[in-house]
C-alpha cells in the first residue's frame, strides 16, 4: 500500500502509478510535475510509466521520483531545424567511408558515456548506476535503444531513448567530438520520418532542444498523442544510409 509524504504518493513495488494528470502543480516547491516516489525501476514499472506519460528523474541519495511535466516538450519530426552548418556537417559525414551511424550496437557504452558526460551548467548527472542497470534491462527487453555515431571505428557520440510502438522518448546524449550527438539525433529524425513517426518526447524544455525545433504542448495533447502512438506497430530498429535522404 502506498503512503503519503508531503501529498506525494509513495509507492510500494506492487502499487500502480497514479495518473499523470495528478502531478503536483506547486511550482514554488520545486515539485511541479512530480507524480509519485518509490516503486523501483523494474522493466514492468518503466513500461507502465512511459506508456502513461511518466519517466523517472532523481539524484543520488533520493528515492525514485516519477515525473510528468506540463507543458511537455516534444520535437515534431517535421519541425526539426536542420541549420545550414549542421546540414553541411551531415552531408560531409554521410560521404565519409569511415563515418557511420548504427542502432543498438553499443548500448552499454552509450549509456555509460551519457552518465559520465559533463554538461554546461551542471555539476553532475542524474544517471546513477541504478538507472544504468535499469535501462540496460529495458534494452535487453527490446524497449530501450541507442544511436551511435562512429568515425574511424571509434564511438564519438550518441544517444539513448525508449520506444514503445511508435512513441519515442528521448533520454540523454553525449558528444566526444563536435556535433557528434547532433548527428545521432539527426539520424533518429531521419529514421522517424522513414517510419511515419510523428514526434519525439523531449520531456523538459531546454534552450538546446528549442533551437532544434522542439516546443511545448499541453499535457492533455501529449497524453492523447501518446495513447495513439503506443498502440501502433513498432518499427525495426536499424539505420540504413538511405535514410539520410529524408533530411536533404
Amino acid at each position: 500500500m502506498s503512503i503519503q509524504k508531503n501529498n506525494i504518493p509513495w509507492l510500494e513495488d506492487s502499487d500502480p502509478l497514479p495518473p499523470a494528470q495528478s502531478a503536483c502543480s506547486d511550482e514554488a516547491s520545486g515539485l511541479k510535475g512530480l507524480v509519485a516516489a518509490g516503486g523501483g525501476l523494474s522493466v514492468k514499472r518503466l513500461l507502465e510509466a512511459y506508456r502513461n506519460g511518466m519517466f523517472p528523474w532523481y539524484s543520488e541519495g533520493q528515492p525514485v521520483l516519477w515525473w510528468s511535466p506540463t507543458p511537455r516538450m516534444v520535437l515534431e519530426v517535421e519541425n526539426f531545424k536542420l541549420h545550414r552548418s549542421l546540414r553541411k556537417t551531415l552531408q560531409n559525414f554521410a560521404q565519409q567511408p569511415s563515418a557511420r551511424v548504427t542502432f543498438d550496437t553499443a548500448f552499454d557504452q552509450v549509456i555509460t558515456h551519457c552518465s559520465q558526460f559533463k554538461r554546461q551548467g551542471q555539476n553532475g548527472t542524474w544517471i546513477g548506476q541504478d538507472m544504468v542497470l535499469a535501462y540496460q534491462a529495458l534494452h535487453r527487453a527490446g524497449f530501450a535503444h541507442s544511436v551511435e555515431t562512429w568515425i574511424d571505428g571509434k564511438l564519438v557520440g550518441g544517444l539513448y531513448c525508449v520506444s514503445i510502438g511508435k512513441a519515442i522518448f528521448g533520454e540523454s546524449m553525449f558528444a566526444l567530438q563536435t556535433d557528434s550527438s547532433k548527428i545521432a539525433l539527426a539520424a533518429l529524425i531521419a529514421f522517424a520520418k522513414q517510419h511515419n513517426i510523428d514526434w519525439i518526447d523531449c520531456q523538459q524544455n531546454t534552450r538546446h532542444l528549442a533551437s532544434l525545433g522542439a516546443h511545448e504542448i499541453a499535457q492533455t495533447a501529449f497524453l492523447q498523442a501518446l495513447g495513439e502512438a503506443v498502440t501502433q506497430t513498432a518499427p525495426t530498429w536499424e539505420f540504413l544510409p538511405i535514410y539520410w535522404k529524408n533530411l536533404f
